[in-house]
């Protein structure tokens, strides 16, 4: 008999020191609740699965063949504050080969305790998976690199939080779940040579068409600087805020994942921030890429020892690379942005920037919707409201004047817009909609219908004109929540 997974387990040969061995916790009544067909496809696990079988092992009641079960051990960064973590709710079962040869993580979030769990009863509650599930697919179908989301089965037991909630786990797939919190941890907790092995390790898995340079630790923030500044000029670019952006959650591959608080804005405010623990905004909307740029800043701080043995001298070419991401997000930033006006990276001019800093003001003044702006400059929306304002028509003539003289017609600007400007995004409100339509009467049809518009945003099929619309009363006190 085939097994479902193509096992392989490369993070273990770091040593102990970075995982504990642990198995999942049973459930009472696991029951395959969703499974995302197109990206086992992918993965190349076999079709025709019976859904009692794919419950058993991706709920952890039954070990997956060839599954050698983990915590990963990590540190991090809190809201600025640095703490020991560790995989206190999710289990990593091994590296799925697919078979085009990559290596995927395959973990199991809310599979039980762990060592690293405190006082965590290591389980997950439906609404926060499918909320993941939801997010993670949404970006995918974005363009922007993250998470996915294969399955989530529902565990017939209660979790408790602030209320009693129906539990699940999802099976969530990354490239790995090596974070900025990972090189944190062993700088702090273990050997140089760890250290120095865990890099070498990271670059040989995501980035091994890349030549190291001076040396392999300078090599390795080099990447994941150029990564994090692409994944932040993409979150901006659709109005994403992620809501936790602690280094734990900052992946080593660029990937976008822990998808607790996030959020999507409706109205344009570079202030938003929507989660219920960012009490001070720290991580708001407009914050994310200076907040990247710290994130980076601790995994350069955790990589100082294998920059050079004088600790000035790797301060000093820690420092030469962490100044590189400001140029390189602002040119990643503005070349997103002006596409979403028209314009492609060869005509970006002074006025060009000139134009999208007066197009970000007005939108900020007139807390005009973040998506559909777009779309109306784009002509896939019609111009009514605020957007047949004088002051709006003003700067719709300045942008026609810079589009003729950069020799872009209606044409191509309308083909240079298309992938920069979904037609349809997960609105905070639709989501709640439809999770709540599953946790409270156990209804799965609008959760299916905004999964299967937002898999594909930027050519849905047939009428999304319901979820173009914002909130009739905006955000109102709208909060999102971790779920731990």
């Amino acid at each position: 008999m085939n097994p479902l997974f193509q096992f392989n387990h490369s993070y273990q040969s770091l040593g102990n020191s970075f995982f504990e061995k642990v198995l999942p916790t049973p459930v009472v009544a696991p029951s395959l609740l969703l499974y995302n067909h197109a990206l086992a496809k992918q993965l190349g696990i076999k079709e025709g699965v019976d859904p009692s079988v794919l419950a058993g092992i991706l709920s952890g009641n039954q070990l997956a063949e060839g599954s050698i079960p983990i915590a990963q051990a990590y540190a991090g960064h809190q809201f600025g504050y640095f703490t020991m973590l560790g995989d206190g709710r999710a289990i990593l079962l091994g590296e799925h080969i697919g078979p085009d040869g990559q290596r995927w993580d395959i973990q199991l979030k809310g599979a039980g305790p762990t060592p690293y769990s405190r006082r965590g009863d290591g389980r997950a509650t439906l609404r926060a998976m499918l909320r993941e599930y939801l997010i993670s697919e949404a970006m995918h179908g974005l363009g922007i690199p993250s998470s996915r989301s294969l399955a989530v089965v529902t565990t017939g037991e209660k979790v408790f939080r602030e209320e009693v909630h129906a539990g699940a786990v999802l099976t969530r797939v990354m490239k790995s779940h090596i974070r900025v919190g990972t090189f944190e941890y062993a700088r702090q907790f273990l050997s140089t040579k760890d250290l120095e092995n865990l890099t070498r390790y990271s670059l040989e898995r995501h980035y091994p068409e890349v030549s190291i340079k001076e040396n392999a630790a300078l090599t390795l923030l080099e990447q994941v600087l150029q990564q994090q500044a692409s994944l932040m000029a993409n979150w901006m670019c659709v109005g994403f805020i992620h809501g936790v952006m602690n280094t734990d959650n900052m992946s080593i591959s660029g990937e976008t994942f822990d998808y607790g608080p996030c959020a999507f804005i409706n109205s344009y405010d570079p202030t938003k921030a929507f989660s219920s623990i960012d009490t001070n905004g720290r991580y708001a909307f407009g914050n994310q890429p200076n907040i990247a740029h710290w994130n980076l800043s601790c995994l350069a701080n955790a990589l100082l020892p294998i920059i050079d043995e004088d600790t000035d001298t790797a301060v000093k070419k820690a420092t030469e690379v962490l100044n590189q991401f400001p140029s390189i997000y602002t040119q990643l930033y503005t070349a997103t942005m002006a596409a979403k006006i028209g314009f492609d990276q060869n005509n970006i001019s002074d006025e060009v920037v000139e134009l999208l800093k007066d197009l970000m003001k007005w939108m900020q003044a007139e807390q005009a919707d973040y998506s559909n702006t777009f779309l109306t400059i784009e002509g896939s929306i019609a111009k009514s409201g605020i957007y047949a304002s004088p002051l709006f028509g003003s700067w719709m003539e300045k942008r026609s004047s810079l589009l003729l003289a950069a020799g872009i017609d209606t044409v191509k600007s309308k083909a240079i817009m298309f992938h920069r400007n979904p037609v349809v995004i997960p609105r905070n409100h639709l989501v709640e909609e439809a999770l709540d339509a599953v946790v409270i009467n156990n209804d799965l049809g609008k959760f299916n219908q905004l999964l299967q518009v937002v898999q594909h945003p930027y050519a849905v099929l047939g009428d999304y004109t319901n979820y173009q619309e914002p909130p009739v009363n905006g955000d109102g006190f709208y909060a999102t929540y971790c779920g731990t």
